[in-house]
């Protein structure tokens, strides 16, 4: 570019000699490369089936638990790079959530006993569906610590509800949605009373202490959980674990598995046995059998009872109307886990070699021709085992989880202690293909393996180990989630994948077509609410409100400036600050802090955030933009004085002005040789058919929108270069020339875009 400085010139030259020295070196070959790293020509197939090259993308994203963290993962497959970390129960600074006022009322839902809990367990994900397949729209998650579910909506992928369950004081078996998900599962852990604040002694454990499901209402338009529309089943104390909603001849039953039917209470302080061996002295636990499309007629009918506020369908009345059932399992399940068909439901237990499969039908013939073998110590008819079972398959030792292939009656299943994967035919009973891997695998997932069309390809392995997998970083290891590919008669490790956050427990995986998320937010958008936020303001509508020890700014955010650039504040002053992001473009999101007074913000495009802190100490606190927006981030910057109580200006000095005529001139220049810049990309642009990309069609309105600026801007450097005032003239006539460079960034990187994107010319 003729324009271009010396310094730049001397940098590409340098660049140019670095690139002319290293092409010296002769390049290695691909077979050099794998005798160099000691790689096996398998170690390459692997390696090019997990390789997404550069501006290519995921054919699946994954949805991990985030274990302690409290928190989800997302990453892509078959890349296996993590893509994001959503804050859910705790907080997360990148995203300000916990830090903004707007993501603190999404956090205090979650209060219990009006404390707030800046911790969470999170442990089951499960993706919204239509007609029992995934539809990308909504993601929930429950928290095993402290009773919750929340809700994140894929459009933003945050967090938009935390929901307490009102009777349950510990819980496992959540989330889990209905086929259309008009109802999403949440099943109780360890037994306690389900009225609040009851005290009963263990003694009383039998009598006193219970289990339960809760199905909670699921409003689709507005994308929120609807509590007085919720019901729950009281369950006996056994622990209930995980659950899973019925599909095609099963929909309208659930089905949630248990550990511990024994009832036991423990006390080794008191010299008893453990929990672990009385939770475990039978050869069997129960599954629950549960008509839940009848159970929410009963409560519209009247028939359930209010605890805590919150409609509860008793034991005795369950029994009566007939919608629960009992059928023994499996010593220590973890998970039930209907066939894509619906037609069985797969059981593993932990502390037996076979996994069960279920007959619906033969459950629903028993129910119908009222065949029981017996009923628990509460009345609830149990289902003979042989009543029940379609096949029972030994796998190995402790089979957990089971998820299904594309492939009819092909599923995979966990196996704990043997630490390896079982693929097998669950109508057929027989064993496919077993793979090892490190080390005592969890949970297991396929692609969208919950719904009714799996998408098969590939399956991963969660693992809770990894003792030798990775650089050790310290006694507390990674997990390591173990990507395999299962598109092949045999089972095929590709992947190891450290993952540092939490306890990872579950995942879902979802095709990436399917999932239509915003880049942008209507201007002036609450995003924790999806409505319009009462402190946006449009550029030139900023403000700073005083009334009382109340401060009140409505600010905007658009590169590279922060308006207001002070904030003026006495001791003592409560102070809000409304930010609205003004930009469209994609990915220019801006943060904000205030040093040292523990607040932060990430506004994204069109978004409306509002912090608030108390000033409660005199000082100079800068404030400034924490996400790297541009050439001039840095200088994205403002101050908040907070003078002591009635303090009083003293005379300043006037400032000196450093600028010249000449500097001036020299900056008048440099915005014609800019322009001449921007008119040669906006005539590229105009050429070919941008409009046929939104993405470009936004940036081209942000880079106008800049465009827009430059007359106000350049109207001031005129009228002071007219009276000789030739600080205030270079300094506005440098401000135009930021709003050319803000253009012409949007406008190369437009550029850059279409040429990557095949763009054609218009004839």
């Amino acid at each position: 570019m003729k324009n271009m400085s010396k310094q730049a010139a001397s940098l590409l030259l340098a660049a140019g000699i670095g690139m002319t020295a290293a092409s010296a070196w002769p390049a290695e070959t691909l077979q050099d490369v794998l005798k160099r790293r000691n790689l096996s020509q398998q170690d390459l197939l692997a390696a090019a089936k997990t390789y997404v090259p550069t501006g290519k993308r995921d054919e699946f994203v994954t949805f991990s638990s985030g274990g302690q963290s409290g928190q989800v993962i997302v990453y892509g497959i078959p890349s296996m790079r993590i893509l994001k970390y959503i804050g859910v129960f705790t907080p997360e600074p990148w995203q300000g959530y916990g830090y903004d006022e707007n993501s603190k009322a999404v956090l205090d839902q979650g209060k219990i006993d009006g404390k707030s809990i800046t911790w969470g367990d999170t442990h089951h994900p499960a993706i919204s569906e239509t007609n029992g397949e995934y539809d990308g729209q909504f993601l929930f998650i429950n928290d095993k610590a402290n009773p919750r579910l929340a809700v994140i909506d894929l459009r933003d992928f945050e967090t938009k509800q935390i929901v307490v369950n009102p009777i349950f004081k510990s819980e496992h078996g959540g989330a889990f949605v209905s086929p259309n998900t008009d109802y999403v599962i949440e099943a109780a852990q360890y037994a306690a009373p389900l009225e609040n604040k009851k005290f009963y002694p263990l003694e009383e454990f039998n009598e006193k202490y219970r289990g339960g499901v809760t199905y909670w209402k699921f409003d689709r338009k507005e994308g929120r959980i609807v509590p007085k529309d919720s019901f729950s089943l009281e369950l006996p104390p056994y622990s209930q674990d995980l659950s899973d909603f019925g599909k095609g001849p099963s929909d309208g039953w659930s089905f949630t598995n248990s550990f511990c039917s024994e009832r036991y209470v423990g006390g080794i302080e008191k010299g008893r046995p453990p929990y672990e061996a009385g939770c475990s002295a039978k050869d069997t636990d129960y599954l629950h059998v549960i008509n839940w499309k009848k159970a929410a007629e009963l409560v519209a009918q009247g028939k359930a009872k209010k605890i805590n506020g919150h409609n509860v369908i008793m034991m005795e009345t369950a029994i009566k109307e007939g919608i629960l059932f009992l059928v023994p399992e499996p010593k220590s399940p973890h998970g039930v886990d209907v066939t894509p068909d619906g037609k069985f439901m797969v059981v593993a237990g932990k502390l037996d070699t076979h996994v069960s499969v279920y007959s619906f039908e033969k459950i629903q013939a028993a129910i119908k021709a009222g065949k029981f073998e017996s009923k628990d110590p509460y009345g609830i008819p149990v289902i003979g085992l042989k009543d029940a079972v379609h096949v029972q398959v030994p796998l190995g030792l402790g089979p957990l989880h089971t998820q299904y292939d594309s492939k009819p009656c092909v599923a995979y299943t966990s196996l704990y202690v043997d630490s390896q994967v079982a693929k097998w035919n669950y109508c057929e009973g027989k064993v496919l293909d077993k793979i090892s891997v490190h080390y005592n695998i969890g949970h297991l997932m396929t692609m969208e393996g919950d719904s009714t069309k799996p998408a098969g390809r590939y399956l991963v392995a969660l693992n809770k180990l990894a003792i030798d997998r990775f650089v050790p970083v310290g006694p507390l290891h990674p997990q390591n989630h173990q990507l395999i590919d299962i598109s092949n008669d045999k089972m095929q490790l590709l992947y190891d994948m450290p993952l540092p956050l939490g306890e990872p427990h579950y995942a879902v995986s979802i095709a990436a077509t399917k999932l239509k998320p915003g880049v942008r937010y209507k201007v002036g958008t609450d995003s924790r609410t999806d409505k319009p936020h009462p402190g946006a303001v449009r550029a030139g509508e900023e403000r700073t409100e005083k009334k009382g020890n109340k401060v009140t700014v409505y600010g905007t955010l658009i590169r590279s400036h922060i308006t207001p650039e002070t904030i003026e504040a006495e001791v003592g002053d409560e102070i809000t600050i409304h930010l609205t992001n003004l930009e469209r473009a994609q990915d220019e999101t801006h943060g904000f802090t205030v040093s040292t007074f523990n607040t932060h913000a990430s506004v994204e495009p069109g978004k409306t955030v509002t912090v608030k802190f108390k000033a409660d100490k005199e000082g100079v606190y800068p404030y400034y933009c924490t996400e790297f927006c541009s050439a001039l981030h840095l200088e994205m910057q403002g101050y908040l004085l907070v003078k002591p109580k009635g303090w009083k200006p003293t005379k300043v000095a006037a400032e000196k002005a450093i600028y010249t005529k000449a500097d001036y001139d020299k900056q008048v220049k440099k915005i014609a040789d800019t322009q001449a810049v921007i008119d040669s990309v906006v005539g590229y642009i105009t050429s070919v058919n941008y409009k046929d990309f939104p993405d470009v069609v936004a940036m081209v309105e942000d880079a106008t929108d800049q465009l827009g600026k430059i007359p106000a801007a350049k109207a001031k450097h005129e009228e002071a270069a007219k009276k000789g005032d030739w600080q205030n003239a270079t300094l506005w006539a440098e401000q135009v020339w930021q709003y050319q460079v803000k253009t012409a960034d949007l406008g190369l990187r437009a550029k850059t875009y279409l040429e990557q994107a095949g763009a054609k010319k218009i004839k």
